[in-house]
């Protein structure tokens, strides 16, 4: 897509503006998003994403069990990885980790962050809607399987005869 300002460059900006329930697309090369700058949230000297989302997800306020921020005054200022020297407020403002233990030590903030913004704090990752029939079967069968050997390592029989089935009813759904 073109640049809608100078339709010379190739657009490489696109955002969307809703002022009193109007919505306008833009769609902008660098250059003439540098030019536009002061109009378009975030921008202050050279567009950075990171700005962008902090500021959608509130990155710098704790958040509590409700998903809502919390205003506590302290803002992760005493939390400091071990490793590498990083602060909480450093991490919210250059949007990386210097060190793999960053991720420990940061770990109480970023699990609300990851719940917020996944939904979940496992990856789950995405699977096409053509092969995902028997992914998912095959995925049941493992979760089965791993039930099967606890019910006979606590001796439950009877239920173990039943999931041995339902595996095998399973497993001729994938063998068809």
């Amino acid at each position: 897509m073109q640049c809608q300002q100078c339709g010379k460059r190739q657009a490489t900006l696109h955002y969307t503006k809703i002022i009193n329930g109007e919505k306008t697309e833009f769609h902008l090369c660098e250059v003439c998003a540098r030019e536009k700058g002061e109009q378009i949230p975030g921008f202050e000297g050279g567009f950075s994403i990171h700005n962008l989302l902090s500021g959608l997800l509130n990155l710098d306020a704790p958040v509590s069990d409700n998903q809502q921020p919390v205003r506590d005054g302290r803002q992760g200022q005493g939390l400091r990885c071990p490793t590498c020297g990083l602060t909480y407020t450093q991490f919210s403002k250059i949007g990386r980790f210097g060190c793999s233990d960053c991720y420990r030590s940061f770990g109480e903030r970023l699990e609300p962050l990851f719940r917020r913004v996944h939904g979940h704090t496992a990856h789950r990752g995405k699977v096409p809607r053509r092969t995902g029939g028997k992914l998912k079967i095959r995925r049941e069968v493992e979760q089965l399987k791993q039930d099967l050997s606890r019910r006979i390592q606590n001796e439950e029989f009877e239920e173990a005869a039943r999931i041995r089935d339902q595996i095998r009813s399973l497993q001729e759904k994938l063998e068809s």
